[in-house]
């Protein structure tokens, strides 16, 4: 058996000029947050402490990758750059109770990696669960279980991945993470990304009301702010919970750097009065890769492919790093072929990756919605939010340029590739958009669905993040009762969304279908918020189609 431990620093881009943007506003005081903000209180001591939990990520048939993050001591907070080098081992084990211990090791856990530790775990047996735990100077972390991938060529009869996006600390609790963990019956959980959000204090979208302040209370701009903010996400016990209960496969979307961001800026930059745009995304990517369970194929980007036997294989996108400046106003258009989302060097290998693979099923960890969106259909009081939610200008909208629509050409590309190899069963796993969706992909919109589908996608809404109701400030089913009508009528492709609850979804796949199970929230302000049942939709092999079913697996 073998570890080791990686991190990543993003590729300096050159950066734009910031465009303007009008943010959810929050009301109430924003506390200057100290850096021990971003720690659970604990006795003064100088013993080691594990404050952040534990969890396990990108599981491979014989691996799995380990994390903790230790602070040796009170004053080491994350982003301080304090504290002792400090010796931190692992053991991993077929039981609970760590007496059947398949495995064991150390590393030094320093101030340069904000003390976070990774430990690339091999050697292991497929389709198994294991059960882990780190320790350092006396004191052990919590015990956690993770769970290896199937073997390559297992004939595999079910997977089920819990499926989240979107979750913004101040807008309310992480309910969402709890009950996914309570569930007990997860293969892995994907995150489709905004992780972290990098906004002061009430800048962004919480229904007025700061549910609980993050920390910094300041915009994240250095490497010690991301530090900080993740540290500060890392503290919640239902985040936590589920870092424990099963692995983690990650890919970011903006908010972990900035919003809509691009492969040289981002909206939320000012290039000069925010410093140089390459060394933020620098730093963001930096702390990302210390503070997640990530184990990219290629450095500073976080797209990779996982298998999971005969069933499935899950190609992770990274939508951010490469892609051309959004279209605005005077700087081109959607349909140039010279502007990329992907890049071409993804591109080649997403669509190589689904002409070679011999799964059943095709899975793509998506962070932005492939599917056309024509909004241009609403009426003009739900535009207004709807523009202010995706951050794009409040007049003449037509369509969300952040997205696959504003890249047209390599969605053109990537879905005629499907067609022209007979590439079935390739579902597209979705998040960003804060609302839940069940799409036919369409190979051209404007004639479906007298024309072919060449995927199917499931978009999930946010954890917490703000969505057209709370924008709007109305009762939760206000805003869809007469949005979901108005989007379903402009896009025959789309079969059902949801445009205001908060929620989770629990992708079950078996040789015949993949299902999405979609669960909504009673209330993202409340610790202790209810999780119910709303919809579920699935696709049959070989059809390219979605269709509702009327019970969750």
């Amino acid at each position: 058996m073998t570890s080791r431990n990686r991190s990543h620093i993003g590729s300096n881009l050159p950066a734009p000029r910031r465009r303007s943007v009008v943010k959810a506003a929050a009301a109430g005081a924003v506390l200057a947050a100290p850096l021990t903000a971003a720690l659970p209180a604990r006795a003064a001591g100088s013993a080691p402490a594990f404050l952040h939990g534990v969890a396990s990520g990108d599981p491979l048939p014989d691996g799995i990758l380990l994390w903790t993050r230790v602070t040796p001591d009170p004053e080491a907070v994350p982003g301080s750059g304090l504290g002792a080098d400090t010796t931190v081992s692992w053991v991993v084990a077929t039981d609970k109770a760590l007496t059947h211990v398949v495995g064991r090791g150390s590393t030094t856990a320093t101030a340069a990696t904000d003390h976070t530790v990774k430990a690339d775990i091999r050697g292991l047996a497929p389709a198994t669960d294991y059960f882990f735990r780190f320790s350092a100077g006396g004191t052990d972390s919590p015990v956690a279980r993770t769970r290896t991938a199937p073997a390559a060529d297992a004939a595999v009869a079910n997977l089920r991945f819990g499926v989240v996006s979107c979750a913004n600390w101040e807008a309310g609790h992480f309910s969402a993470y709890r009950h996914l963990a309570d569930r007990g019956d997860l293969d892995a959980w994907l995150h489709l990304g905004d992780y972290i959000y990098e906004y002061g204090s009430g800048q962004y979208g919480t229904r007025d009301t700061v549910v609980r302040p993050h920390a910094p209370a300041h915009e994240i701009l250095t490497l010690a702010d991301y530090r900080i903010r993740h540290g500060r996400y890392k503290t919640d016990p239902d985040l936590q919970s589920l870092h424990s209960k099963a692995p983690v496969v990650a890919i970011w979307d903006d908010h972990e750097i900035a919003n809509d961001a691009w492969s040289g800026g981002a909206e939320n930059h000012t290039e000069g009065a925010e410093g140089a745009y390459a060394n933020r995304q620098a730093a963001a990517k930096q702390a990302y890769f210390e503070w997640m369970p990530v184990r990219p194929a290629i450095a500073g980007t976080t797209y990779r492919r996982l298998r999971f036997g005969k069933l499935a294989d899950l190609s992770l996108l990274d939508l951010r790093s490469f892609r051309d400046q959004q279209v605005k106003l005077g700087n081109g258009e959607v349909d140039d072929p010279d502007r990329t989302l992907t890049g071409r060097a993804q591109l080649d290998w997403l669509k190589a990756g689904l002409k070679s693979s011999d799964t059943t099923w095709r899975l793509v960890g998506n962070s932005v919605m492939i599917s056309p969106f024509a909004i241009g259909s609403l009426t003009a009081d739900l535009l207004k939010p709807l523009a202010e939610l995706l951050g794009l200008p409040k007049e003449g909208l037509a369509l969300n340029t952040d997205q696959w629509d504003g890249y047209t050409d390599d969605r053109r590309e990537l879905l005629a590739h499907l067609r022209s190899n007979s590439i079935r069963n390739t579902v597209f796993l979705t998040g960003d958009i804060h609302m839940a969706w069940a799409n036919d992909v369409p190979v051209n919109a404007g004639t479906y669905p007298l024309s072919a589908s060449a995927a199917t996608e499931f978009v999930v809404t946010s954890v917490t993040s703000d969505n057209l109701d709370d924008l709007v400030k109305v009762p939760e089913g206000t805003v869809s009762a007469v949005a979901a009508p108005l989007i379903r009528a402009a896009n025959r492709h789309v079969h059902w969304v949801d445009t205001d609850r908060h929620g989770y979804g629990v992708l079950d796949i078996t040789a015949d279908r993949a299902q999405m199970d979609y669960y909504v929230l009673s209330d993202r302000t409340k610790a202790d918020a209810t999780s119910s049942w709303a919809r579920s939709y699935r696709t049959r092999s070989g059809t390219q189609k979605v269709e509702r079913t009327y019970s969750p697996v």
